[in-house]
């Protein structure tokens, strides 16, 4: 049986393929990041959108490195 892979971004905000799920959720247009449960991201995925532009990361460092910033609702 093959293990399941993840396409996660890096601190250069490219894609990777890791073993291990991300613990953050981003945004690749609005370059905002946040928690996987966020009610924000949740509230957008529910009406239809975001999904396509969703991307992850493994730890809040590399999401900064990347260039996004923190979410206002779940990372106030």
């Amino acid at each position: 049986m093959p293990s399941k892979t993840y396409i996660l971004r890096d601190a250069r905000n490219k894609s990777y393929e890791s073993s291990t799920p991300g613990v953050l959720g981003g945004h690749r247009k609005t370059k905002i990041y946040g928690r996987l449960d966020c009610r924000g991201a949740a509230q957008a995925i529910a009406r239809g959108g975001y999904v396509a532009s969703r991307v992850f990361f493994a730890d809040e460092p590399t999401a900064i490195a990347a260039g996004y910033r923190p979410c206002a609702v779940c990372m106030p």
